[in-house]
């Protein structure tokens, strides 16, 4: 992967480039963003652009025998870690990043900007628990005890590292703070707030920020075929998040807007039996959906206080726009604060594996109570 495959963000790529061609590269970095963002992709394409032997300006070549190999994830100096649970196959305390590199490599080549429910998918984990183990720790200091086999550096990608086992992380700590010569990690979080502060005091920080609208369009109608038209709605209401704008693609108008204004309406007439009948409906949808929905919200939100302010800059059209204008009239700033702050806690709460109709009616009676 080149910068090139990864829309906007050219004031970070630029940070990046001009770190290496002035050989200022931080032995151990941390690339930290959102999820549904480039972060990895960013990971990847910085590790081409180290190896790659004949750079161009701002970019690795993409043709060279280094590029080749890691544009098909094979280049024996760029190693994966990812975190892993046991599947039917696989038992738990045999599952490292390495029994499952063919799943890792088509998963990563079909979309670099998924995340872990994505990966587990990918990969059968049907939703256990997933971990960086103690054992995977072992395999990270034997991989990268051993010089450069072709590459200038030899690099070590470690996604998702706030899954890392206390004891894997505090066994990495030696070799992340004096790695052997001409090692680079990467570290690529998503919440780096679940970082043990070891492991951030010895990285150096790269923020990756969101994807801007007009990266998202690019993308949805360049891997997925989406319309122009199409894309334009659902940008601004996937806010940066690639795997939102994606799950968008099929109900940005149909089933997210229908559910979440009927909702709505529901919640501000008291309507305390469509509410209960509702749970029930959001229940049986899975996981993706459910987190969407409040996303989704989150999102009309957002929209609502701009319109109220600044009308001109929002980024909402067609029938999103009128259910916007309608709904910023029965609700304030105060309000609007603190219903996000409540579905914060739902997405917390459901992202924990809570019990989907209890979280989503105890929303739904307080977000009653503070819109009347």
């Amino acid at each position: 992967m080149k910068f090139s495959d990864i829309p906007g963000l050219q004031e970070k790529k630029q940070q990046l480039v001009t770190a290496v061609n002035s050989n200022q590269v931080a032995h151990a970095q941390l690339f930290a963003g959102k999820e549904g963002g480039a972060n990895l992709a960013m990971a990847v394409a910085y590790a081409t652009y180290l190896n790659c032997e004949s750079r161009i300006s701002g970019d690795s070549c993409g043709e060279c025998a280094s590029c080749s190999k890691i544009s098909k994830l094979v280049h024996p100096d760029v190693h994966f870690v990812f975190p892993v649970s046991g599947t039917k196959d696989v038992k738990s305390e045999e599952a490292i990043s390495e029994r499952f590199l063919v799943q890792w490599r088509k998963f990563l080549l079909n979309n670099p900007f998924n995340n872990l429910e994505g990966w587990s998918s990918a990969y059968g984990g049907e939703n256990k628990q997933v971990n960086i183990s103690k054992r995977e720790s072992r395999e990270i200091i034997k991989r990268l005890s051993l010089k450069a086999f072709e590459g200038q550096y030899k690099i070590m990608i470690v996604w998702l590292p706030e899954y890392m086992h206390p004891t894997a992380a505090n066994g990495i700590l030696k070799i992340l703070e004096e790695p052997p010569e001409n090692t680079v990690f990467i570290l690529v979080s998503d919440d780096t707030e679940r970082l043990l502060s070891t492991i951030t005091s010895r990285t150096q920080m790269v923020t990756i920020p969101s994807f801007d609208d007009e990266a998202i369009k690019t993308i949805l109608k360049e891997r997925y075929d989406v319309s122009d038209e199409k894309a334009m709605t659902i940008a601004p209401l996937a806010d940066g998040n690639i795997i939102e704008a994606i799950n968008l693609i099929d109900n940005v108008e149909d089933d997210s807007h229908d559910f979440f204004s009927n909702w709505m309406r529901s919640c501000f007439k008291r309507d305390i039996s469509t509410l209960v009948s509702m749970s029930e409906d959001y229940h049986k949808t899975n996981k993706l959906t459910q987190r969407s929905l409040f996303q989704y919200a989150l999102t009309i939100l957002r929209e609502s206080i701009i319109y109220q302010n600044a009308p001109e800059i929002n980024k909402v059209s067609g029938a999103v726009m009128e259910f916007t204008k309608k709904f910023s009239a029965t609700i304030d700033l105060t309000k609007i604060s603190r219903i996000t702050e409540l579905l914060d806690e739902a997405l917390f709460h459901l992202e924990r594996n809570g019990s989907p109709k209890m979280i989503f009616l105890d929303l739904s009676l307080q977000i009653a109570s503070k819109i009347k």
